[in-house]
């Protein structure tokens, strides 16, 4: 592709390779020279402790661009491009546009099939396990609308579970006769042990299928997904899973989990543009499958079923290799720490604030970047137009039957000056 590899060779490894640091335009020669002296001899090995070095941590602040309107800490929904990558994808749109059906017919395939590598060795998993969709919520309506469900058969899934995900079964119901079941989770487990037995109760002859949130949208709470599926498989029963946030945010392989079915938003924790996505099937689960449309080209056991989805945009797609370079250049454990460590960092100050509640658990291993406030005396809708109309702080009301709050996403590019003024903030509503 003309241009791709010129554009491209941004990406070299710096002196020092070992530490798997690389070198972008938007990093000067002074933040380059800061970065290998920190790779070589300063920045400590320990993801933990690389968490906290903020001079390391400037240098990934400068890659992103944000409005100086307001304090963005509503990255959930999805994340921002670093500007570098924004401008790659500027130049695929205009060299698609130079070429439009020159390059769909002879070179978006090879492409596509470049790209589902890299996210393959991403994900660990195989390339004939995956493809490319333009968000989860395609994906995995791919499988709850494919799989052959019939009248009687039950499903299980949570109410904190993503509300497209929900419809998507409430339509197998009317359409099928699949009966859906609800489990309650608590915001505040005791342990892993407590989430498995929850769904395990629910289990009969006639459950099919079980739906899990790796990383739950709306407190972020991050569920024992490999227990849960390992409960299920014994008891004979599938997992979907909702890898929305988890994939590329939490440090771990698709097939880490041993779930049968996985779809995540590359848009979210990837950084990549709107309108990219995956679907991961195990293999010997692809024939059991219907694509969304009809295809006569693949045979029932070939993944690239689920890839025909008439024209569409591929410049987003593009950029994903992009993405994964940014990506690597952090290190999954890495990012998974610093995100990790932002949101323990402000929320270990507010959770002993008078009348204020925190709907996330506050242990390691059971979060990550989100999580969810609450004050007494507001509703979800009314702290987060408190925050944004008088203090300029953006969050979104999560107001929910299991979930009454504001989410609070912090991301790569959150300084902790930020979450200092975010912290005062919420001490000063708490006194009223």
């Amino acid at each position: 592709m003309a241009g791709k590899t010129d554009r491209r060779s941004f990406v070299q490894l710096f002196s020092g390779a070992a530490t798997g640091f690389f070198a972008l335009p938007w990093l000067d020669k002074r933040f380059m020279d800061e970065i290998r002296r920190y790779s070589a001899d300063e920045l400590s090995t320990d993801p933990e402790e690389a968490a906290r070095d903020e001079r390391f941590w400037k240098s990934f602040q400068r890659a992103f661009r944000q409005s100086s309107d307001f304090l963005n800490l509503e990255n959930g929904y999805f994340s921002p491009q670093p500007a570098d990558n924004l401008e790659l994808q500027a130049d695929y749109i205009r060299m698609i546009n130079e070429r439009p059906s020159w390059y769909m017919r002879k070179q978006a395939d090879s492409d596509k099939q470049r790209i589902k590598e890299e996210l393959a060795q991403l994900a660990g998993c195989g390339v004939d396990e995956m493809v490319i969709t333009r968000n989860t919520t395609e994906s995995l309506n791919t499988v709850i609308a494919g799989i052959d469900f019939e009248k009687g058969d039950e499903a299980i899934m949570s109410r904190q579970d993503y509300g497209s995900m929900l419809e998507a079964f409430g339509q197998q119901a009317r359409r099928r006769g699949l009966v859906n079941k609800f489990v309650e989770l608590p915001l505040h487990p005791n342990s892993d042990s407590e989430i498995v037995e929850i769904y395990e109760r629910a289990i009969t002859d006639k459950t099919k299928v079980i739906l899990v949130t790796h990383l739950i949208n709306i407190t972020g709470q991050v569920l024992p997904v490999r227990k849960i599926c390992d409960m299920a498989h014994g008891r004979g029963v599938e997992v979907i899973v909702d890898g929305a946030h988890s994939f590329a945010h939490l440090d771990f392989k698709i097939p880490d989990l041993d779930c049968d079915y996985f779809g995540a938003s590359l848009h979210k924790w990837l950084s990549c543009p709107l309108g990219t996505g995956i679907l991961y099937i195990k293999k010997d689960k692809i024939p059991g499958v219907w694509p969304l449309f009809g295809d006569v080209h693949y045979a029932a056991d070939d993944i690239r079923k689920f890839e025909h989805i008439g024209t569409h945009p591929v410049s987003s797609n593009l950029t994903i290799s992009d993405a994964i370079a940014f990506h690597k250049l952090i290190g999954s454990a890495r990012k998974e720490a610093r995100l990790r460590y932002l949101k323990s960092y402000w929320t270990e100050q507010v959770k002993d604030f008078p009348g204020l509640r925190l709907n996330t658990p506050m242990e390691k291993e059971r979060s990550s970047a989100i999580a969810n406030v609450a004050i007494d005396g507001y509703s979800p809708v009314e702290l987060a137009d408190k925050l944004f109309n008088q203090y300029k702080i953006f969050t979104v009301a999560i107001d929910t039957p299991p979930v009454h709050g504001v989410r609070v996403t912090p991301h790569l590019f959150t300084q902790i000056d930020d979450l200092d003024r975010f912290v005062k903030v919420l001490g000063q509503l708490c006194v009223g």
